[in-house]
């Protein structure tokens, strides 16, 4: 039986080839020593593709350094610091967070937030705020009528200022 030393190994990933089932690493595991084709490893749901230099554990299976796989990748130069015992992040490079904090607080933090949904998206909440502007493309409906479609009684020209919306509005 050899030694375990053999069976595993710590490297930094060199190239990324993330077009496959599991996505494939080029680790260099020593100064002389490069593994191509290990698999990557990844937990259900999450995926990642790691930049040239992150470090990885390798595990090789069967006799000699044939056979290996990745179990975990790690990036120590963008890995959040500083989060409470219990919290979990999900973060890039260039500075995007999905953070799930204490008290049970969710913030993301990015330059544009997309999000696209075929059947709709509800809010079930006592009070949204915005500290910008609200732009819409479509119709806003409050209580059931129209802010788009309705008509205002006693508008005042110039003055910015209407009564009640007419019969519904609806």
């Amino acid at each position: 039986m050899r030694p375990a030393r053999n069976n595993v190994a710590r490297g930094e990933v060199a190239l990324v080839s993330p077009a496959g089932k599991l996505q494939a690493l080029q680790m260099r595991l020593t100064a002389d020593e490069i593994r191509d084709g290990l698999e990557h490893f990844e937990p259900y749901g999450i995926t990642s593709n790691p930049h040239p230099g992150a470090e990885g554990v390798a595990l090789f299976l069967g006799d000699g350094r044939s056979h290996g796989v990745v179990l975990n990748v790690a990036d120590r130069r963008f890995r959040l610091q500083g989060l409470q015992s219990g919290e979990v992040a999900l973060y890039t490079d260039e500075g995007d967070v999905l953070h799930f904090k204490r008290g049970r607080v969710i913030e993301i933090e990015t330059v544009t937030l997309k999000v696209k949904a075929s059947g709709g998206v509800e809010f079930d909440t006592p009070e949204i705020r915005t500290t910008g502007k609200f732009v819409s493309a479509g119709d806003q409906v409050a209580a059931g009528i129209s802010q788009v479609q309705h008509a205002h009684t006693g508008v005042m020209p110039g003055n910015g200022q209407s009564g009640p919306p007419a019969g519904g509005g609806q």
